[in-house]
């Protein structure tokens, strides 16, 4: 299957060489994806002189800083307009680990969406504070009671898509940003029908770099997530009415 791993970028220019490097040498099969929003160290610029000496590295610039949703968003379209048939979502910090990824894709042939998850039977976050893993957990609990659904971490942003899920769903609809856009991800494939499963992975806390996390991106999540949650109740619950009716 043709692979893209798509690592979306803003001013990443001292992790992106290390993880490309750890990507090409883990998974050297795959081509790579970076979508770069302008950075202003240059990461971009950087980008492109890796890509003219290698052909299994593309780079994607965009005018400016618009978001990782965005970032995806246009990598999809790039990736399903040249055929290729799995595509990667993996951060440029070197939090998601190569070496894991490998794993991720050997599960492709059981799932639409496969999920690198971090709040799974022998999966691990290295360096975070426990405010930042009760945060995460909390999120993910909220998430799974909020939608009645059974992933552990749809809030987790390394995870790989086949081709024929993403043509399925209604992307130029999808507005989310952060952490609310991988959930609305998760959501939108389940609903299409999509099978999910969660392979754990050793989440590692960024060695250089800033940290795109910010209150608007929680407060996103928080309000769509409720938004969603009570949509999909209201739905089940006027069905439900709706049978009970006929049934008379």
């Amino acid at each position: 299957m043709r692979t893209l791993v798509i690592i979306p970028t803003y001013n990443e220019r001292e992790s992106l060489p290390v993880q490309l490097s750890a990507v090409r040498e883990c998974v050297p099969d795959v081509d790579i994806l970076v979508a770069d929003d302008n950075s202003p160290d240059g990461t971009g610029l950087w980008a492109d002189g890796v890509a003219a000496g290698d052909s299994r590295v593309h780079v994607l610039h965009r005018p400016g800083k618009q978001g990782l949703g965005a970032a995806y968003l246009a990598g999809f379209a790039w990736a399903l307009k040249r055929g290729y048939d799995v595509v990667v979502e993996m951060d440029a910090d070197g939090s998601h680990r190569a070496q894991d990824l490998p794993r991720l894709l050997a599960r492709v042939g059981d799932a639409d969406l496969v999920i690198g998850a971090r709040w799974v039977a022998g999966g691990a976050v290295v360096n975070w504070p426990v405010h930042r893993k009760a945060l995460s957990v909390g999120a993910n609990t909220y998430v799974r009671l909020a939608l009645g659904i059974g992933v552990h971490d749809a809030t987790a942003g390394f995870r790989a898509y086949t081709a024929d899920i993403l043509r399925r769903l209604e992307l130029d609809d999808v507005e989310s940003q952060g952490y609310c856009f991988q959930v609305d991800m998760c959501w939108r494939v389940l609903r299409a029908g999509g099978v999910v499963v969660e392979v754990p992975i050793t989440f590692v806390e960024r060695a250089a770099g800033v940290s795109k996390m910010s209150g608007a991106i929680i407060r996103e999540a928080l309000v769509k997530v409720t938004q969603w949650g009570v949509l999909h109740r209201w739905r089940q619950l006027t069905g439900a009415n709706r049978r009970s009716n006929r049934a008379i």
